[in-house]
């Protein structure tokens, strides 16, 4: 759900800690729309970054200020547009929304980060079991191919 890496997060150069960022390589914006995927496709695509911080933070229910703070904590870096301004994609807004869980629930603002790159090591972590689980019952119980 959401891959954990060291390095760059979306966008700006990440300063270090442990970033949420998307599950591949970001696509920037195509100038040239004619030559690249369609309208219908962006949309589709939970890492394209298709909402304003006006709009992300109207969504999310938050201040736009909340949304500089996620930045600030390194949890997530929106990328940027032409004119330097903020753009969320429908990944960082699920992030952003969990840990506006986490805050409404009490915890600190940095603890609600922590806890959000914890829940998604530990799902990474299952996904990457059931895997090889998979992998070493094939293996196990081989089937015939005639």
């Amino acid at each position: 759900m959401f891959p954990l890496r060291r390095s760059k997060g979306l966008g700006a150069p990440r300063r270090g800690l442990l970033a949420l960022t998307p599950r591949g390589p970001v696509q920037q914006p195509n100038p040239h729309p004619a030559a690249g995927p369609s309208a219908a496709d962006k949309l589709d695509d939970d890492d394209y970054p298709a909402y304003s911080m006006g709009r992300a933070a109207e969504i999310l229910g938050v201040t736009q200020a909340f949304l500089r703070s996620l930045d600030a904590a390194q949890l997530l870096t929106p990328q940027r547009s032409a004119g330097g301004h903020r753009r969320y994609s429908r990944y960082q807004l699920r992030i952003a929304a969990r840990v506006r869980e986490l805050v409404d629930a009490g915890n600190a603002l940095d603890a609600a980060c922590r806890i959000v790159i914890l829940e998604e090591q530990l799902a990474e972590a299952q996904r990457r079991n059931t895997e090889l689980q998979h992998t070493l019952d094939q293996r196990n119980n081989p089937t015939e191919t005639t």
